[in-house]
């Protein structure tokens, strides 16, 4: 069975502006498994998104589009109703792309909010921080060695500065 069979299977009802959708419990793992996301590497261990636990809307985006973006209803809004996260993604003009996406956000908020400060996002994020300060640090470093090289150089090119 493909990944996308539970998305086609829900139930769709459209109101004037909003399209909803309800779709039935699809998680094999009841409550918050975790499970290791697909093309993502570094990123594992995020909390499985239980179907029966969202909420989903497709609303009007704002923004640079014109027409395309105004009379389309292609941003996603998702929201996570035991935490109350709202995620709203409308990243391309593709109702499917801005579903996944919504979902991956989601479960990246969600490891934020159940992990705190062991969450894969924070300690990413974190480790990023460590490395750019260290690569300043250097880059510093390297400016102060031409200065005072600079200067060592200036100072012996003097007239009066003669050493054999």
């Amino acid at each position: 069975m493909s990944r996308l069979s539970p998305f086609i299977s829900g139930v769709y009802g459209v109101s004037t502006r909003i399209i909803w959708r309800r779709s039935p419990n699809i998680s094999p793992c009841p409550g918050v498994a975790c499970v290791q996301t697909a093309g993502k590497k570094d990123l594992i261990d995020f909390p499985v998104l239980n179907e029966e636990e969202l909420e989903e809307q497709f609303v009007r985006g704002s923004g640079p589009g014109g027409q395309a973006t105004n009379k389309t209803s292609n941003c996603v809004v998702l929201k996570h109703t035991p935490t109350g996260t709202v995620v709203k993604c409308h990243q391309t003009r593709s109702v499917d792309i801005n579903r996944k996406r919504a979902r991956d956000i989601m479960r990246e908020k969600l490891d934020v909010i159940y992990k705190g400060e062991l969450s894969e996002v924070i300690l990413k994020k974190k480790e990023s921080e460590v490395r750019k300060q260290e690569k300043r640090k250097k880059a510093n470093e390297n400016l102060e060695r031409k200065r005072l090289f600079k200067e060592a150089l200036a100072t012996d090119s003097k007239p009066g500065n003669d050493t054999v």
